[in-house]
């Protein structure tokens, strides 16, 4: 079972996953890019079962590592340190943001290949990039729970996929497994498993500042594990620019 969790990256994802663990009973190292010292506020918040560190401490450190930063930094990720571990990698391909990156817009690779493909001594297991950090936080809910909600995984380690699914378990949440690496890209941006079922339908007509504020105030929707097994089995391959337009269409 694991017992120290540690994140490269404390962003919105990495933060609610470091609360949820915590809230779990697990210790939890967190590191960013930035400096221990930056993370002194939600160290402080989350108690003395949080410490910060660097990346490789942290990748050291914890019995499972989320990897948790924007994709263009993938390559960033300490590669020695995290040598024999399990990686979390909740990372989605925005090329608004990460830039243009010709094996994903061409399709022949998932963005998680490309993560194990860095990490290559490690067991690379795509988790927690299906859901939105404010319904990643407020929609867990205890094993047994009627409104329990279920996350996707995928990964080529059977091992560390009964790994990561315990994680999800303990987190509040039951875990789905979608396949290998190269499945991956059915939980992604543009298909339907993606944030959307754990969304109540957005009122019409609002402003941009009352968007805003529904957003975070919007309870979740349970997505149970049939739901996003028949979701991510419906999924169609689109190209990113074509996820992109269909996630400007929602």
């Amino acid at each position: 079972m694991t017992k120290t969790l540690a994140l490269i990256g404390s962003g919105n994802i990495g933060s609610a996953l470091a609360r949820l663990a915590v809230g779990a009973g697990l210790n939890v190292v967190l590191s960013n890019s930035r400096g221990p010292e930056t993370l002194a506020d939600l160290v402080a918040e989350l108690g003395e079962q949080a410490r910060a560190a660097t990346p490789a401490e942290a990748a050291q450190a914890g019995d499972l590592v989320v990897a948790t930063v924007p994709l263009s930094k993938y390559e960033e990720l300490p590669a020695a340190a995290l040598a024999g571990k399990t990686v979390i990698d909740t990372m989605n391909y925005y090329p608004e943001r990460d830039d243009r990156i010709a094996e994903l817009d061409a399709g022949e690779q998932t963005s998680s290949a490309l993560v194990q493909r860095h990490l290559a001594d490690s067991r690379v297991v795509k988790a927690f990039n299906s859901i939105d950090f404010v319904r990643l936080f407020t929609a867990a809910r205890p094993a047994g729970s009627d409104d329990r909600s279920a996350l996707p995984i995928s990964g080529d380690d059977t091992a560390a996929k009964a790994q990561v699914a315990e994680l999800l378990d303990a987190l509040g949440y039951d875990a789905v497994d979608i396949g290998p690496l190269a499945d991956s890209w059915r939980s992604e941006p543009g298909t339907p498993v993606y944030v959307q079922p754990y969304l109540p339908a957005q009122p019409e007509g609002l402003t941009q500042e009352e968007m805003g504020r529904w957003f975070f105030e919007a309870p979740s929707v349970p997505v149970p594990a049939d739901k996003v097994k028949e979701l991510t089995d419906t999924a169609v391959r689109r190209s990113a620019a074509d996820a992109r337009q269909t996630l400007s269409r929602d």
